[in-house]
């Protein structure tokens, strides 16, 4: 295993030298040469008639830059294959890398005056080297991924725990198919028969028996409050070969932003809150402008169309509006495109006792009062295109929690009205991971969670999960 591993970490450190001396040398042939597509049709023999000032200089530069590039690359585990790595988190280090790698290299050409080399092929090469180490690494992940999810090298793992903590970690190993992980079963003192559709195999005493039995690669343990029962399962893990991994104490809590470090030879693990810094709410507010601009530009013809259909199919007004609670509970007029009848809010008393969720929110899938083109635009989410407005006037984000209408907040309780830290969303958790089918309490667990663990990462994250979510139109109504 380590000799295959150690096989793949060459061929990645390969495959980045050709992409980076490619990314280096393009622009610099680009810069002094005039060449057209059909110069590159004849590879082999365009050498000898190219015009390459400098070109030792230049290569000593572009051999240093790729050395500390690669160095830092692997720093970043960039060369090992996990595949619980997300694409925006590779992207993410491969800036990390092509940035600090830049620095030293720019330092090194001012130092040292090499001022024959231009600062315009070392942008377009840092630019390019970007690209190219990104777009390499997500296709590879996506090929991966797709191995994956049809049973190459999936691991079977073991899930220590059958309550709550367990069907919530077993849902979500469901969900992502991509991560190669195959429930062998669960092991629990307290319950017996399926959760989610995995036998329970026995108790946590018949650990080892199962493990050998089921050829089990991973433990997954869920009962964090239970220590001495960790601890014999860690233990029993060792002579085993098999990797463990620990739920955390209050990992659903708010404060759940988890770092581990070591004081002398005692490893600690530290639960914070997050606090988002004035600069990061400056980006995500320029990302908002720039993302609701576009999205009023280009998509204002279908816009005009929803807007004809609305008006055609039923009476009443183009738009629904409601005051809605933003942050801090400050009250705005929340828009949407009116899917419902003109009496819809009248109806309401009528059909309170079949509201199919918890909470104050009303949902029922076969709701009478749904117009044709409403129950059409429901289920693709088109009704809520018109908050690109309310995101570009600065009441809205396009990722953070769903507003509440003003009465169900004043029912909330003063924990979940902790969703009012931040700008309400177009998008959230909520739509990528259960839309109308979640219970109230859990959409309200995944709000708080955001809050706490919020980064422009994660919110290109859901950004991208929204996507296919709504084509799929699956869990709307």
């Amino acid at each position: 295993m380590h000799k295959a591993k150690s096989k793949i970490s060459a061929v990645y450190i390969l495959i980045d030298i050709v992409l980076i001396a490619f990314s280096t040398y393009l622009p610099y042939i680009l810069r002094h040469n005039k060449l057209t597509f059909l110069d590159f049709l004849t590879l082999p023999f365009i050498w000898q008639r190219l015009n390459l000032p400098a070109f030792p200089l230049h290569s000593f530069v572009f051999l240093f830059w790729g050395i500390i590039a690669i160095l830092i690359l692997n720093n970043c585990n960039l060369y090992e294959t996990d595949r619980e790595r997300s694409i925006p988190q590779e992207i993410g280090s491969v800036f990390k890398s092509v940035l600090f790698s830049s620095i030293p290299t720019a330092s090194a050409v001012f130092f040292f005056k090499i001022v024959i080399f231009s600062r315009l092929i070392f942008g377009q090469a840092a630019m390019l080297m970007f690209i190219t180490l990104s777009l390499w690494r997500a296709i590879k992940r996506l090929i991966v991924r797709y191995l994956i999810s049809h049973g190459y090298n999936n691991l079977n793992v073991l899930i220590i725990g059958a309550g709550k903590i367990g069907k919530v970690l077993a849902g979500e190993i469901r969900k992502s198919s991509y991560l190669g992980l195959r429930i062998a079963g669960f092991l629990d003192d307290h319950k017996q028969g399926n959760i989610n559709g995995y036998k329970i195999l026995g108790r946590i005493s018949d650990f080892e028996r199962i493990v050998q039995q089921k050829f089990v690669d991973e433990v997954l343990i869920t009962i964090p409050g239970e220590r001495k029962k960790i601890v014999e399962v860690i233990n029993q893990s060792k002579p085993l070969n098999i990797s463990v991994k620990v739920v955390p104490d209050q990992f659903d809590s708010s404060i759940n932003v988890l770092k581990d470090y070591r004081i002398g030879f005692v490893p600690l693990l530290e639960y914070s809150v997050k606090e988002i810094h004035g600069t990061e709410l400056i980006g995500k507010r320029i990302t908002d402008i720039a993302l609701s601009t576009l999205g009023l530009l280009f998509l204002s013809p279908l816009l005009v169309l929803l807007a004809i259909l609305t008006k055609l199919n039923s009476k009443g007004s183009v738009f629904y509006v409601s005051k809605r609670s933003g942050k801090k509970g400050k009250t705005f007029n929340f828009y949407k495109f009116r899917t419902m009848v003109v009496d819809a809010e009248k109806m309401l008393a009528q059909l309170r006792d079949k509201n199919e969720t918890d909470g104050p929110i009303f949902k029922m899938k076969n709701d009478p009062r749904i117009t044709c083109i409403g129950r059409f635009m429901r289920r693709y989410s088109l009704d809520e295109l018109p908050q690109l407005w309310n995101v570009l006037k600065g009441d809205m984000s396009v990722v953070g929690p769903r507003p509440l209408p003003i009465e169900q907040v004043e029912n909330e309780d003063l924990k979940q009205l902790r969703r009012l830290e931040i700008k309400p969303g177009i998008s959230g958790l909520w739509q990528i991971r259960g839309r109308s089918d979640a219970s109230f309490h859990r959409l309200i667990r995944w709000d708080i969670w955001y809050i706490r663990n919020w980064s422009l990462w994660l919110d290109l994250k859901i950004i991208l999960k929204t996507i296919p979510v709504v084509l799929k139109g699956k869990g709307a109504y």
